[in-house]
C-alpha cells in the first residue's frame, strides 16, 4: 500500500511540475495571401512562401521538424510575412494585382508555377525581398540549420548590399 501511495505522490508531483512549465513553443504566424498583401502595404518586409501539396511526405516533415523549430519560428515571425501555398489549389488566387488559376498541364496553381519558375518540386521555400520582387525558390526539405543562412540573408537585409555567395562565405550559423 505504501508503494502505491509513493507512486501516486510521484505522479502528482510530476504533474504539478510540468503544469508550470511553458507548454507551447512559438509557432509561425502563417497568413493568407490577402492578409499578407494588406499587411505589406503598411509595413513592408520580406515574404516567405512555403509551397506544399497534401500528399507530400517531406512537406509534412518540414512542418514538423523545421517550421516547428522555435528558433526558426521566432525568426520568421520577427522578420517575414509567411504564407503557406498548396501548389495544387484549384482556387483563383490573387497576387500583386494579378489572378492565378489552376493549370492542368502542371497540375498546379499558376501562382505556384510562377513562384517556382515551372520547376515543380515539393516542398519548396520561396523568398521574396519585397512583394513584387523576383522569387528566389529553394527546392526540397531543409533542416533548420540549412534554412538559417537564406532566412538571415533576406530577413537581415543583406540582399541589399551583397550576393548570397558572398554573404554565405562570412556567415556564421547559430542554430
Amino acid at each position: 500500500m505504501q508503494k502505491v501511495i509513493k507512486f501516486m505522490l510521484v505522479v502528482l508531483m510530476v504533474g504539478i511540475c510540468t503544469s508550470f512549465t511553458p507548454g507551447s513553443k512559438e509557432k509561425i504566424n502563417w497568413l493568407s495571401l490577402a492578409q499578407l498583401q494588406q499587411l505589406h502595404k503598411n509595413e513592408p518586409r520580406p515574404v516567405l512562401v512555403d509551397i506544399y501539396t497534401d500528399w507530400c511526405g517531406w512537406c509534412k516533415v518540414m512542418d514538423r521538424e523545421t517550421y516547428a523549430n522555435e528558433k526558426v519560428a521566432t525568426y520568421i515571425n520577427q522578420h517575414y510575412y509567411a504564407v503557406k501555398l498548396n501548389a495544387e489549389s484549384k482556387d483563383t488566387l490573387q497576387w500583386n494585382g494579378k489572378q492565378y488559376g489552376y493549370n492542368a498541364d502542371y497540375r498546379s496553381n499558376e501562382l505556384a508555377v510562377f513562384f517556382l519558375y515551372g520547376q515543380m518540386s515539393y516542398p519548396s521555400t520561396v523568398f521574396l525581398a519585397t512583394i513584387d520582387a523576383q522569387p528566389a525558390p529553394l527546392a526540397g526539405y531543409l533542416k533548420p540549420k540549412e534554412l538559417e543562412g537564406p532566412l538571415k540573408f533576406f530577413g537581415g537585409g543583406a540582399y541589399k548590399t551583397q550576393t548570397f555567395p558572398v554573404f554565405i562565405k562570412s556567415f556564421e550559423a547559430a542554430w
